[in-house]
């Protein structure tokens, strides 16, 4: 008896399924094979360095396969985003990324070189932290409010420095709020604008704990003020912007999550997110970085996404209260 195409044409779709299936099945069980590279858009030493470096060793404990940091500094992230958002989708290339790279450029960058909203999958969130806003020594200012007196008395003469969208939008929504004109000098790295800072090149510098507080600590540059709505347990001495300058709702917090290209097999997503939460409930892990003010905040990728949608929302309304236009 012939078969007829229609019945040869479905031998041909069942036997496709199958090939597809067991391929999924496979991958799934084989997953991780092979090291797995992370890039951290921001330079060695910084805070998205420190945080991701963190979380590689544990992920990297749970899946058995290396973890590999690879550096991507440059232009606020977006060159490190960037090179995951065109790598591919196969769970060996994913991005350590920050509100800077998966938030806030979409509202500071006007031709971003790959879609914000599309170019990702969310994988799992590692947690947050505040930012210390500080100033160099010789500056005669002992408090934000007399820092912002200064900056009155001249405006335009203060200097800020940023390498990132959380350190520079901290520094405008600052500006805005206390009715100031200071000027941003932009760095490549949050550990060369810190290294200005001390040296004096620039009067302020709004930066991750990670990197400025163990400057702030060693008495190497001033604390002022954090840019959270409560005062951070890692610097209890360190009033809010808001208890400083005797404002309301002035907060910034910084974020830091992985993420994969868009279209990135379920499986690896499931098992990478299963591991940084393992990571990021695990005591030891949680003590080393509350030291920089970070707070772990395990959670779905779902859950992630839906808090970048947010994000996004939230820093466009702060970059545009804040007065800066897209460059």
């Amino acid at each position: 008896m012939k078969s007829t195409p229609f019945l040869g044409t479905g031998i041909q779709i069942l036997i496709s399924l199958f090939i597809s299936l067991t391929s999924s099945i496979a991958f799934a069980d084989n997953y991780p094979s092979k090291p797995i590279k992370a890039i951290v858009p921001f330079a060695p030493g910084s805070t998205t360095d420190q945080i991701g470096r963190a979380f590689a060793t544990k992920i990297s404990e749970a899946l058995g396969q290396p973890i590999i940091i690879e550096n991507r500094p440059g232009a606020n992230g977006m060159i490190g985003a960037d090179f995951v958002a065109k790598a591919q989708p196969d769970g060996y290339t994913i991005l350590f990324g920050t509100n800077s790279t998966n938030a806030a450029l979409k509202s500071l960058v006007k031709n971003l070189p790959y879609n914000q909203e599309t170019a990702f999958t969310p994988i799992g969130y590692f947690g947050s932290a505040p930012l210390i806003i500080a100033i160099n020594n010789d500056v005669p200012a002992k408090s934000l409010n007399g820092f912002v007196s200064l900056a009155k008395a001249d405006p335009g003469k203060m200097t800020f420095a940023y390498a990132s969208t959380s350190q520079r939008v901290s520094s405008e929504m600052l500006a805005s709020a206390a009715n100031i004109k200071m000027t941003g000098v932009s760095y490549k790295s949050g550990p060369n604008a810190m290294t200005d800072l001390i040296g004096g090149q620039v009067n302020m510098f709004t930066s991750d704990f990670g990197v400025s507080l163990p400057q702030v600590q060693a008495g190497k540059i001033r604390g002022l003020a954090v840019t959270s709505l409560k005062r951070s347990p890692a610097i209890p001495e360190l009033p809010t912007v808001n208890e400083a300058l005797g404002i309301k709702n002035y907060e910034l917090i910084a974020f830091f999550a992985a993420f994969g290209p868009a279209g990135m097999p379920k499986d690896a997503v499931i098992k990478l997110n299963k591991a940084i939460n393992d990571a990021a409930k695990s005591k030891d892990l949680v003590e080393r970085l509350s030291t920089m003010g970070f707070e772990t905040q395990p959670g779905t990728p779902e859950a992630l996404g839906q808090k970048i949608k947010l994000e996004t929302a939230k820093w466009a309304k702060a970059i545009k209260e804040a007065g800066m236009e897209p460059e």
